[in-house]
């Protein structure tokens, strides 16, 4: 059973269409550490998510929006995160451990190691969602 935390989270992930619409809108630096929350990514994590340097992602100001593809890739990892914690049971460490942690099904790689492009993050969340119906994953 879901805790409310845990419906919230699940409630607030992006339709296709609302990541498309969102990215072109251009996503807010602020919302990087919203999502690196989540679970508790750390800011070299997020900068490789995001396929930029931690210096670069520093720079930015709060108020400034990402380029269409950064703000994809941020929505994409926020989806990818909420599905990862829906899966897990709101578990933040397992959710952590299961992105660091090479996976067969990925090539022998951890997640993370995939989310310098868009198709790794579709493959990380099919692997998700194998889990989600007790396959092997």
């Amino acid at each position: 059973m879901a805790t409310p935390v845990h419906q919230a989270l699940s409630s607030s992930r992006s339709s296709p269409f609302g990541v498309i619409n969102s990215s072109r809108q251009g996503v807010l630096r602020s919302q990087v550490d919203e999502v690196a929350a989540l679970v508790g990514l750390t800011d070299r994590e997020m900068a490789y998510a995001l396929n930029m340097t931690p210096r670069n992602l520093h720079r930015l100001k709060d108020e400034q929006r990402f380029s269409v593809d950064a703000s994809e890739r941020l929505l994409l990892l926020k989806n990818l995160l909420i599905h990862a914690l829906d899966t897990f049971e709101g578990r933040k460490v397992t959710v952590l451990q299961w992105l660091r942690t090479p996976i067969r099904e990925l090539a022998s790689q951890a997640p993370l190691q995939l989310l310098d492009t868009v198709t790794g993050f579709g493959l990380a969340d099919d692997v998700l969602g194998r889990l989600d119906y007790g396959l092997p994953a």
